[in-house]
């Protein structure tokens, strides 16, 4: 196989967009990938990342690219689970405690910082609308998130997402209580499971 068939397989892989770090992992020079891009008349979107004149544009994914240590989080995460029912007017992400997140703040972006534990926990992966996969918390972990955080958001939204959870299948309670019991949350939660379900 030419180097610009396995591109092309790469492109068509990654739903029409291109990352630098991947084309480098599989033995293609810097100086292919730009005869590449250039004949393909590939846009720059960010720094290693390329797409074809047809890709729809992928905001979350185009944002998890350009900053591999996001998870979507808050109401980003209800409206990617399918328990909100309109895009947030603002994409919320939380990075671990620490990580210089000022290049993202300034993009439409509302950044949280939590300390690793909590940042790590309930971390999955989504696919968006375009079918690209980009991490998010889960269900339970986005549910105690938005109860710990009520008093910030939008109460037509808080009370959506508990509806649409608690309604919704795939739910699991067992993780929600986990979950809820190390937020310090449980009782909390314990209450709005029980009015609620």
């Amino acid at each position: 196989m030419g180097k610009y068939e396995l591109l092309d397989r790469l492109v068509m892989e990654g739903n029409g967009y291109l990352q630098t770090a991947v084309v480098l992992e599989n033995d293609v020079s810097r100086q292919t990938l730009a005869k590449y891009v250039e004949s393909r008349g590939m846009e720059r979107l960010a720094r290693g990342v390329y797409a074809t004149e047809d890709v729809w544009p992928d905001d979350y994914y185009l944002l998890f690219l350009r900053n591999r240590r996001i998870v979507f989080s808050f109401e980003s995460a209800l409206f990617l689970h399918g328990l909100m029912d309109r895009e947030p007017s603002k994409t919320t992400v939380t990075v671990p405690e620490g990580y210089n997140a000022s290049h993202i703040a300034v993009q439409r972006v509302r950044v949280i910082h939590a300390k690793k534990d909590w940042y790590e926990m309930g971390i999955s992966m989504i696919s968006t609308a375009f079918g690209n996969k980009v991490p998010v918390y889960d269900k339970e972990r986005t549910i105690c998130d938005i109860i710990r955080n009520k008093g910030s958001m939008e109460i037509q939204t808080f009370q959506t997402g508990m509806r649409e959870y608690m309604s919704g299948a795939g739910k699991n309670l067992g993780n929600l209580i986990s979950y809820a019991r190390q937020f310090g949350i449980e009782n909390e939660v314990r209450t709005y499971t029980e009015v609620m379900l």
